[in-house]
């Protein structure tokens, strides 16, 4: 449910309708605006009169909201989530119209390797520097990462071009020290329902990019990031990156029909990986451009300077002058960087 307030509704009125919904033992969830304050009613068990509230001083209306997923819906919050990122003289706003090109290699491998992407990246028209220093892999012979060296390096990243940092955190533990270095916390696919590190990064006072687990109904990736805002974070971004299908043509499917359910389902920026959606090069690019013609606020992809030599997912890094190639494409196609 969701309590709208009078434009003119005073703080005494705000704490009274907060008051009587904690008498119920229901928790309140207040939601500025840009005109006025709504107050999210969470953890009821069943449906809730609106006579409880409709007669109290400043309350407008009450609206039932139908979705399992209340924080991350837009009947509860109608107005887009803008995250903003600071660092130094940097700034930057996700979900405010234009779209955030981030990029970088799959995992750091060495602290030159990693400056090097990112100077070329940020060149070319990049915000965000994504690169992996804990990588969950397939096959337990594979490279995982450096770990807080790779940590490191990414911190280096930063301090040497200016760029933002989104890399990811595996498990609770590994969150405890992602956090502490990154601007952006990356919760992957196979861990989209990982219950204990969703509540974690809830936790967290980082923005989190959660990725769509590769056989996840949307329904399910939504109560995903529910998992997140219930625990007091609501800067979340949600990112579609290719499901699992029948194809052998591609290493996932795109699901570019759930960036506009996404848009209308929810109030939350979105992102697209295209990289993993293809799993090869040739791809990456065609995708990029479908995704930012429907509009998502940012676009996640790999680029790495020596691709046939990348110790994870060479196949679909892109080479710096196809990444370069591809941002003089988007602003071909008159989108907004």
């Amino acid at each position: 449910m969701l309590i709208v307030m009078d434009k003119g509704a005073n703080p005494e009125e705000l704490a009274a309708v907060v008051a009587r919904i904690e008498k119920y033992g229901w928790q309140p969830k207040p939601i500025p605006g840009g005109e006025r304050t709504a107050i999210g009613v969470l953890r009821n068990k069943g449906p809730i009169d609106p006579g409880l509230f409709l007669d109290m001083p400043g309350v407008r209306d009450v609206i039932p909201v139908s979705k399992p997923y209340k924080l991350v819906s837009r009947e509860m919050h109608p107005e887009n989530t803008i995250i903003e990122l600071s660092h130094g003289d940097e700034t930057l706003r996700i979900g405010d119209g234009k779209l955030v090109l981030m990029a970088g290699p799959c995992a750091v491998e060495s602290e030159s390797q990693a400056i090097e992407i990112g100077h070329a990246v940020k060149e070319a028209g990049a915000r965000v520097f994504r690169g992996g220093a804990f990588k969950p892999r397939s096959s337990p012979y594979s490279f995982q990462g450096l770990g807080v060296k790779g940590l490191e390096i990414l911190d280096r990243v930063r301090e040497e071009t200016g760029l933002f940092i989104v890399t990811e955190a595996t498990d609770h533990e590994v969150l405890d020290v992602v956090e502490q270095y990154t601007d952006i916390i990356q919760i992957g696919t196979r861990n989209m329902q990982n219950y204990r590190l969703l509540k974690r990064a809830g936790q967290a006072r980082k923005p989190v990019l959660l990725k769509r687990g590769m056989w996840a109904t949307m329904d399910e990736f939504l109560m995903a990031a529910e998992y997140i805002l219930s625990e007091g974070n609501n800067e979340v971004l949600l990112c579609e990156r290719g499901i699992r299908t029948f194809t052998k043509h591609s290493r996932n499917t795109l699901d570019i029909n759930a960036v506009p359910y996404m848009r209308s389902e929810s109030h939350l920026p979105i992102v697209v990986d295209p990289s993993h959606a293809a799993g090869r090069r040739d791809q990456v690019i065609p995708l990029s451009r479908a995704a930012a013609a429907t509009g998502v606020d940012a676009l996640i992809v790999e680029v790495h300077n020596h691709p046939e030599k990348a110790l994870s997912d060479g196949p679909q890094s892109l080479y710096p002058e196809q990444f370069f190639k591809m941002v003089q494409g988007l602003k071909g196609m008159n989108i907004p960087l």
